[in-house]
């Protein structure tokens, strides 16, 4: 387990928010060089706060992985000024492409499909591409639906003949994260996977996020994750997820698999928490 837990501590990747730009900084000397870091696609960030975080992520000696959120892009022109301004700051080598929270696009972009098959991502110098998946599913797309979008994500990947992976949402629960991954290999989809989980945070935070995105009962979390929901001011660390998680993965089975941190602003938590639990084990001594 020593062996699988050091793989899948390796190489993993964080996010963050244009507001966080300015807090990388403090985090910085406890990320190691060339971590990829994701910048996120929200709605009260505008282009010019996207493009300084991941000015900030290059220059500090990380790579910069820029959400694109579909539904958000009101025109092709929209997107290809983004995709101009992160060529000019030399962060477009990869990106990050997901549907985006709107219930109706904004624009020409259904979903991150769409905006794959344009062709522009390429055009302006994406080499790498991410997208997402859901283990514990989706509170508002069917199953079938979620499925059929990864199969067709893939396919359009391959097609193209661009690299990319796989990042979920963030879970609680390792069982039905390993699931769900046996799922996509078995529909032949080989993209690496990186699992999401959540830093450390409040006990109350991750509650409301787990209910924001439909993860699991907060009976369930507090039993899985092991933490008290009679305790909502303590602090939680995913250190039983990730062991549970270098238990039960099988390469042969499961694949590549890393880790991504949803780091929920708190980048410098995350970073130091992340160097001190990689100390603790025995493989990282």
């Amino acid at each position: 387990m020593e062996s699988v837990l050091n793989d899948l501590l390796n190489d993993f990747s964080l996010e963050m928010t244009g507001k966080d730009a300015g807090k990388l900084a403090e985090a910085r000397h406890t990320i190691p060089q060339g971590t990829r870091i994701n910048v996120t696609f929200l709605e009260n960030e505008d282009l010019r706060m996207r493009l300084d975080a991941a000015r900030a992520v290059r220059q500090s000696g990380f790579v910069p992985v820029p959400h694109i959120s579909a539904r958000r892009l009101r025109s092709q022109a929209v997107l290809e000024e983004a995709l101009a301004a992160l060529a000019a700051e030399d962060a477009i080598e990869n990106v990050f492409v997901v549907a985006g929270d709107p219930a109706s696009p904004l624009g020409p972009y259904e979903d991150a499909l769409a905006v794959i098959r344009s062709g522009l991502l390429q055009q302006y110098g994406a080499r790498h591409i991410g997208v997402s998946g859901y283990p514990e599913g989706h509170p508002a797309i069917a199953d079938a639906t979620l499925w059929s979008a990864l199969e067709g994500k893939a396919a359009a990947l391959a097609s193209l003949g661009l690299p990319g992976s796989v990042i979920t949402q963030f879970g609680f629960d390792v069982d039905p994260v390993l699931r769900w991954i046996e799922a996509v290999r078995e529909r032949g989809i080989f993209l690496p996977i990186r699992v999401g989980v959540p830093g450390p945070a409040g006990v109350r935070r991750l509650l409301s996020y787990a209910a924001r995105f439909g993860v699991g009962t907060s009976a369930g979390i507090a039993r899985k994750y092991g933490f008290s929901i009679t305790n909502l001011m303590s602090t939680a660390g995913p250190d039983r997820f990730i062991l549970a998680l270098a238990a039960a993965y099988d390469p042969q089975r499961h694949g590549e698999v890393k880790l991504h941190f949803y780091t929920f602003g708190g980048l410098k938590a995350t970073s130091e928490w992340l160097a001190e639990f990689r100390q603790r084990q025995p493989a990282g001594r």
